[in-house]
């Protein structure tokens, strides 16, 4: 009996199918060989949060006994079942992909060999690596009746070991022993060998292979009758108890500690493991359903690294890309006064991010500013921007950080960056019970001739300088009184005690942002009935909520046109007739993650652009504090609908959903167009009016 199909595509198949997408970019021969390498790391590390996050939320829903069915019209058992064949089909893929790649880097003298392929001066280069390195580092832990089964990590790669015992030259009766060994994820994963004698080329072996070719050393008067790699996945998701917290902080460090022993939801194994060995493992970690044997290297992540540390090799890259500094703030050394004349855009990675680390810098250098207050969702390693903040606080102003702790991964990082601010003198703020803080904004106040001036910027994408080289986002600087008197209202709001705002440019979750959004498509479904023209474009990460999703089916029913540009999840269904035939829906997956967010209306000829840090998820619109803005600029609207027009031109990295749930590369009669390397000309078009 064929499924009948839902009107709604499911969120998690939706994932898997962008998640597809990215291991095709690893696929495309037109990529360069070492990005088609990082873009296998990329799809490994999405899986695993994939799986530690999502799938280990459907697991607790079947142990719970829970079997209603999501509006999707899946049960959380028929969709474990469909999750595991998916992506088990796409792990043997992507090392199908991975195999592929290296034969090809083969060719251009990068290899990854094993220990036997080596030569005496290269084995005894590595055995000496293995000495000094790599064996203080490691600890052999048995398991037997006085040494219970260890504590195995979440994603850290290990060694399963069978030994036996050697007694007189003879082997023991009483059958194989069990070890595990950690590969120790501070070394390095890939390990340079000393190039053989005239040649070139540049071989590396994997730790794990060291390791195993050496592992007697660790088990003196035994021999390993079998040694393979494993790696478990565990459930990874925070439970926390904000209401009962006296201390958020402390509290989410205590689940961050309790995160060790998150129950097992994946199990990676080396094809041809020791059946003795995997039975071990099975039982041991409890864990039957959600196994996958692998033909390859266990944890392809390591290849972003492998791929960054490679010297040279310029034409197995991409060209680089160096972002340019906005050049409205180029001759200036006072950012306010510019700011204060006009708004000013930046597109990141484009344009540098740079230009809000001087913002922020100024600012605490100033004498005339008074405070600053800004939003931190996830922060780079090494932060100029914390460190100016910082800066300013000791200086005596007045800083207000609203730190969310609760940014998935970023927990510990977070944790101490708050710390950090904590003891140069500024107020940090955790948010909202229940609610994470997710908008991106940042408000400056300055005293100027007598009166007070508010200078905001407001972005689509993380305080981070690191991902704002990876990531496409756009940034606004303004001066604009509305903008600004909203933005102290949000802080108020988030920091202190405040009635309902009414709020004057803004859209804020998740009080008015979903309601507000509802307006704007409502006054397009007017126009339409109108006879009006009516469009709405709205690029975004994701798009998940049944509401808007319904919404989005009703304006098409009445003849709006609408086009989506959503990177990842989209479980609207496109181009059924009677309910979505007037819209489209696209997914760029390129070199840089599309992460901006960004709505257009029509609005009869009268057009409106929004920023936004939201996605119309439903966590977004209804659990996290998040900020909608309007671009009052007419110039700068019309720069943002040129961006999206880039986009929606794209047929080079471009996927059309189809009705189905599947994607297929967009295919038309026009020259070739990419968007991504379009946009580097963005000097040249981002003022065009």
């Amino acid at each position: 009996m064929t499924r009948q199909l839902s009107h709604y595509v499911n969120r998690d198949l939706s994932w898997i199918e962008f998640n597809r997408r990215v291991l095709q970019e690893a696929q495309d021969t037109s990529n360069p060989l070492l990005e088609r390498a990082k873009f296998l790391s990329i799809v490994t590390s999405n899986l695993d949060e994939f799986m530690s996050v999502r799938v280990a939320g459907i697991q607790d829903q079947i142990r719970a006994g829970y079997t209603k069915m999501d509006f999707t019209g899946y049960t959380p058992q028929g969709l474990w079942k469909r999750l595991i064949k998916r992506t088990t089909t796409m792990v043997y893929d992507q090392y199908r992909t991975y195999r592929e790649v290296f034969r090809c880097l083969g060719r251009e003298g990068i290899l990854i060999t094993s220990v036997e392929e080596l030569n005496a001066n290269q084995l005894k280069a590595v055995t000496q690596y293995f000495q000094e390195i790599v064996f203080p580092v490691l600890t052999p832990m048995a398991v037997d009746q006085s040494r219970p089964f260890p504590l195995v990590h979440n994603k850290e790669l290990y060694l399963a070991i069978l030994l036996q015992q050697e007694q007189d030259h003879a082997i023991h009766e009483d059958g194989p022993l069990f070890a595990i060994v950690q590969v120790p994820s501070i070394l390095p994963r890939f390990v340079p060998v000393p190039g053989r004698t005239n040649s070139k080329k540049m071989e590396f072996i994997l730790l794990e292979d060291l390791i195993e070719h050496n592992i007697t050393s660790l088990f003196n008067g035994y021999t390993p009758t079998a040694v393979h790699p494993f790696r478990l996945t565990r459930n990874a998701d925070l439970t926390l108890n904000e209401d009962g917290a006296e201390d958020l902080l402390e509290e989410i460090e205590k689940e961050l500690r309790r995160r060790r022993w998150g129950i097992p939801v994946r199990l990676e194994v080396a094809r041809g493991m020791h059946p003795m060995a995997l039975e071990i493992l099975k039982e041991e970690l409890e864990i039957e359903d959600n196994l996958i044997e692998i033909d390859g290297p266990l944890d392809l992540s390591f290849l972003m690294k492998f791929v960054h540390s490679l010297p040279g090799h310029d034409n197995l890259r991409y060209s680089r890309l160096d972002p340019v500094y906005p050049h409205e703030f180029d001759e200036t050394d006072d950012m306010f006064e510019v700011i204060r004349q006009r708004d000013v855009l930046m597109y990141h990675p484009y344009e540098s991010f740079d230009a809000v680390t001087d913002f922020i810098e100024q600012a605490a250098e100033d004498p005339d500013v008074l405070a600053i207050k800004m939003t931190l969702y996830r922060v780079s390693g090494q932060s100029a921007l914390v460190q100016a903040l910082s800066k300013a606080a000791e200086s005596g102003k007045q800083v207000t950080v609203v730190v969310e702790l609760k940014a998935r991964f970023d927990e510990e990082r977070n944790i101490a960056w708050a710390r950090q601010l904590e003891k140069s003198g500024c107020h940090v703020v955790y948010g909202l019970v229940g609610l994470k803080t997710h908008a991106k904004i940042l408000l400056v106040v300055r005293r100027e001739q007598g009166t007070l001036r508010r200078y905001v910027h407001v972005g689509t994408g993380n305080y981070n300088d690191s991902t704002a080289t990876l990531y496409t986002d756009i940034g606004l600087f303004t001066s604009h009184p509305i903008i600004g008197s909203d933005a102290s209202a949000l802080f108020n709001e988030v920091t202190g005690y405040s009635s309902p705002y009414e709020w004057k440019a803004f859209g804020v979750a998740p009080t008015d942002l979903k309601e507000k959004l509802f307006r704007l498509i409502d006054r397009e479904i007017t126009n339409a009935e109108q006879g009006i023209p009516a469009r709405i474009i709205a690029k975004m990460n994701s798009l998940s909520n049944q509401e808007m999703i319904d919404k989005l089916y009703e304006a098409s029913r009445a003849g709006v046109q609408i086009e989506l540009i959503v990177r990842g999840v989209c479980c609207l269904r496109p181009g059924v007739a009677g309910r979505s035939e007037n819209i489209r829906v696209i997914s760029i997956v390129d070199r840089f993650l599309e992460h901006a967010r960004v709505m257009y209306f029509h609005n009869g000829g009268d057009e409106e652009v929004y920023l936004s840090s939201a996605d119309w998820m439903t966590r977004n619109l209804t659990r996290r504090i998040e900020l909608m803005s309007p671009v009052f600029d007419k110039n700068l609207r019309k720069t943002l609908i040129n961006m999206l027009q880039l986009n929606l031109d794209d047929n080079v990295k471009s996927r059309e959903l189809q009705s189905n749930g599947t994607y297929t590369h967009v295919k038309n009669e026009m020259m070739p167009f990419r968007s991504q390397f379009e946009a580097r000309s963005i000097p040249q078009w981002k003022y065009y009016v």
